[in-house]
């Protein structure tokens, strides 16, 4: 008996593997900002109830905020959200405006340069506040 369903050869299955194009880049970046976002809405949401279980303990952890290591993750989740919303914007303007899908590419990078001239302030203000604005 032959089988039905044949196993494609080697070079097949390596010619049809997706390789990285920039649109890819931006929906794989899409989802892990997204979910860096919920978590920290979440652990945000848990710390900030400690205010009534136990003030004490909810000032403690406040005051674990102001270190750098913290600014730096504070600067992480500031580019993780910008990048987010924008990527979201250009998202729907793909899927709803019917000039989108020609224009994707071009609105990827005016994301992306967008982004990076938003960053520039955001980064130098939050680094104001990590080393000279306690």
């Amino acid at each position: 008996m032959s089988s039905t369903t044949e196993v494609a050869p080697e070079k097949e299955r390596t010619r049809s593997l997706y390789r990285g194009d920039p649109g890819m880049w931006s929906w794989v970046l899409h989802r892990i900002t997204g979910v860096m976002t919920f978590f920290f809405l979440f652990v945000h949401v848990l710390d900030t109830a400690l205010v009534r279980v136990n003030p004490e303990t909810y000032d403690a952890i406040i005051d674990t905020y102001k270190t750098p290591l913290v600014g730096l993750m504070e600067l992480g989740l500031v580019a993780a959200v910008l990048y987010h919303a924008l990527n979201g914007v250009r998202v729907m303007l793909v899927d709803f405006w019917s000039k989108g899908p020609k224009y994707q590419r071009v609105m990827l990078w005016a994301l992306l340069a967008i982004w990076f001239v938003v960053m520039i302030p955001a980064a130098g203000r939050i680094f104001y506040n990590m080393f000279a604005g306690h």
